[in-house]
């Protein structure tokens, strides 16, 4: 017999337990992670690597079906990333971006063109002004990170191929006041580098 005055253990969550509970709240549709404030349970030998591969317990998993269900379940609170249930909340590393935008369709061209992009868990995001592009410069190399939004405050790494594909379609427009090189997708540009450092 237990005494009532000793706390419940509870197991540490699995990736099979998040990955089973995932499951049943997606059924309902796309799964409502802004609404679910489930209790921390500790952090999960999870981890996104910057090329997009999904780890568990250092090995890559191997089943896209399983990786997709993890990626509708990821909240990013502050800088730190979770996988959040109805039930739990666990916590997981991410190198760079939740997601990596492998490839994008074009549609039209000049001022009505739009991007649509595809990432590596088979999300579309048509780049405008609810799905930014925005470039990160590194301090000390100069090298561009282009990220996209692809869902709250979740953001995809566009890959290499496509950023060079993103530069040949690139255009100079001014924002306040100073001349930009950029893309831009569903009426909006969006400045990659300044044009003098083109020249």
């Amino acid at each position: 017999m237990t005494n009532p005055k000793e706390p419940e253990k509870t197991a540490k969550p699995s990736a099979d337990s998040i990955a089973q509970s995932a499951s049943k709240a997606a059924k309902k549709g796309p799964p409502p992670v802004h609404l679910w404030n489930p209790p921390f349970c500790g952090d999960l030998d999870m981890r996104i690597a910057r090329d997009g591969t999904w780890f568990y317990l250092g090995t890559p998993i191997g089943r896209k079906p399983l990786v997709k269900l993890f990626s509708s379940i990821i909240r990013k609170d502050g800088d730190d990333y979770f996988l959040v249930t109805p039930v739990e909340k666990v916590g997981i590393t991410v190198e760079d971006a939740p997601f990596v935008a492998i490839d994008f369709d074009i549609l039209n061209s000049g001022p009505d063109q739009t991007l649509t992009f595809t990432t590596q868990v088979d999300d579309v995001v048509t780049a405008g002004p609810e799905h930014p592009i925005r470039v990160e410069r590194d301090p000390e190399t100069g090298e561009p990170s282009p990220y996209i939004l692809v869902r709250a405050n979740l953001e995809a790494l566009i890959d290499r191929k496509s950023f060079y594909r993103l530069v040949d379609l690139g255009t100079r427009e001014e924002v306040a006041g100073k001349s930009w090189f950029g893309v831009r997708s569903g009426g909006q540009f969006f400045p990659i580098i300044p044009s003098e450092e083109l020249d």
